[in-house]
């Protein structure tokens, strides 16, 4: 008896070959950053070859100025004006240090105590931002003005005869010193550290915490040996943020200070704006660019944060 088989199934079309993927554009990626590099170029780079090219010149404003290579320009600023560089050092890191002091435990809170308050602190950190940096000066004038409160305050405290002491003050006054300058320099740059510091803290997990406590740690201790190594990017980022536009800034020195608390930036103002001596005001901005980079440079190798670089 035969057997029955079944029948094959029926052959399929032949499926059509897929068509290969097309290829992007290897050239996107470089429109794509072409509006940044022309911003760059055109208001970064041609400026520093402008002035880089000022500072080797002289002459003068009435027969112009020449480009004669002449190098002694910086010797020459850094010689005379020295004391100024000296002082935009020690305000800037003097400001830099309160600002942390200052700005940690204030991250701290937010990060890790403030609960549903969080965004309401936020705001008020940020909040100066949306008023001039001019506006906010002069207000420490009012605010540090002879015979008002905070210097009474004091004087009560005998807190003035110490900084004069110092020579941070001037007996009972504290405008027109350098501690009304760090003051200013402190306030207007606070924001600038606690941002940095509360995003660094913020990534910590709190179970490290719970688990330093596990094993017998104090808080002391947690915060020695977890807290503040784990949020030393935020400490390196902050105290930059913070000490760069201080060592350059001229307006506190200007408003809260007096000639004797210039700082190189009103010295960079004044030959740009006042004497019109163009090439040594390049001189000395190239000369502060080139020891803030040093400093910085140094500062991250020495944190052990050289992936900042």
């Amino acid at each position: 008896m035969a057997t029955l088989t079944e029948a094959p199934p029926p052959l399929s079309p032949t499926a059509p070959a897929k068509a290969p993927p097309r290829r992007r554009g290897r050239w996107t990626p470089y429109w794509l950053l072409l509006p940044g590099l022309l911003w760059l170029i055109v208001f970064f780079a041609l400026p520093m070859l402008y002035q880089a090219s000022t500072s080797v010149q002289t002459g003068s404003l009435e027969d112009g100025y020449k480009v004669t290579w002449h190098f002694a320009t910086y010797w020459d600023a850094l010689t005379e004006y020295w004391p100024q560089f000296l002082r935009s050092v020690v305000y800037a890191g003097a400001a830099t240090v309160l600002c942390l002091v200052l700005g940690y435990p204030l991250a701290y809170l937010i990060a890790f105590r403030a609960g549903r308050w969080r965004n309401l602190i936020m705001i008020l950190v940020i909040a100066p931002f949306f008023t001039s940096f001019l506006i906010r000066t002069l207000a420490w004038k009012t605010i540090l003005a002879d015979g008002g409160p905070v210097v009474g305050a004091l004087n009560t405290l005998h807190i003035l005869d110490v900084t004069s002491w110092l020579g941070w003050t001037s007996g009972d006054r504290v405008l027109a010193t350098p501690l009304a300058v760090v003051c200013g320099l402190t306030y207007n740059f606070l924001p600038f550290m606690v941002l940095p510091l509360y995003s660094s803290l913020e990534r910590i997990d709190v179970r490290l915490h719970e688990a330093a406590g596990d094993l017998y740690a104090r808080p002391s201790t947690t915060f020695r040996k977890v807290t503040f190594p784990l949020s030393m990017p935020g400490v390196v980022s902050g105290t930059l943020l913070t000490f760069i536009p201080a060592a350059g800034d001229y307006v506190n020195a200007e408003l809260l200070g007096s000639t004797k608390t210039r700082m190189i930036g009103n010295v960079i103002q004044t030959q740009f704006l006042n004497v019109l001596d163009y090439p040594t005001a390049a001189a000395l901005s190239f000369i502060l660019m080139a020891a803030i980079l040093l400093m910085v440079t140094f500062y991250i190798r020495r944190s052990g944060t050289e992936d900042l670089v």
